[in-house]
């Protein structure tokens, strides 16, 4: 299996790039990226990307309210008789 997964084409590798980015693995074991110059250069530049996002749209937490007010519009919605 390894030895399939390091023949694969660059083309194969980057289509399947979303599963395993999202998949949480290291990517550094996948065994085209460790063969690939290519691929390598280009995850770098997407790190770079991701990296320059993070600091331009920093993460806020929800306000703890929020939860709040979600739970009580869905329940007033499936508690509501003119569901549907």
């Amino acid at each position: 299996m390894t030895e399939e997964l390091a023949s694969i084409s660059c083309q194969e590798f980057q289509d399947q790039l979303p599963e395993l980015i999202g998949s949480g693995l290291n990517l550094a074991d996948h065994p085209h990226y460790r063969n690939c110059e290519r691929c390598r250069a280009l995850l770098a530049d997407l790190e770079s990307i991701a990296q320059a996002a993070r600091q331009l749209l920093p993460i806020a937490e929800p306000p703890d309210k929020l939860w709040d007010q979600i739970e009580m519009a869905i329940k007033a919605e499936t508690e509501s008789p003119n569901r549907g």
